[in-house]
């Protein structure tokens, strides 16, 4: 049975999943301050094993980006994934005060757009909003 805890997850299962999906390596103080500068952290646990997780960064008042969503392999299309974004999702409406708005955004990995969009998330670009864009900075 899967367990959605808030605000717990360690530097270690931070990197341990991330290298589990073959996302870019981090630093281990890359993890540790990324963790803490996070607004909040959801982890999907299995008794003590963290399947997924998820976080999300911003101000905390007009904008929020959810960074991380990760799921194990073995746990995919099971509905953790789904439990982290509505976690996630909760915890920003949770933070928006009557009367206003809020974004919450994100860059999803290629292939996982109708996920986001089965959530309500809306795909750019359209009409009115341009498309997203990222530069990476690295030693060159």
């Amino acid at each position: 049975m899967i367990t959605i805890k808030k605000n717990i997850i360690t530097i270690e299962d931070y990197l341990q999943i991330r290298a589990h999906v073959g996302w870019l390596k981090l630093e281990t103080s890359q993890a540790k301050k990324a963790l803490e500068n996070s607004l909040f952290t959801v982890g999907a646990y299995d008794e003590e094993r963290l399947a997924g997780m998820g976080r999300l960064v911003g101000d905390g008042a007009v904008i929020c980006y959810v960074q991380d969503l990760i799921v194990s392999p073995e746990y995919q299309h099971m509905g953790v994934g789904s439990k982290i974004l509505d976690t996630l999702v909760e915890y920003v409406e949770s933070l928006r005060r009557d009367g206003t708005q809020m974004m919450l955004c994100l860059m999803c990995a290629k292939g996982r757009e109708s996920f986001y969009r089965e959530h309500g998330f809306l795909a750019r670009p359209t009409e009115e909003l341009g498309p997203g864009m990222i530069q990476y900075l690295r030693d060159r």
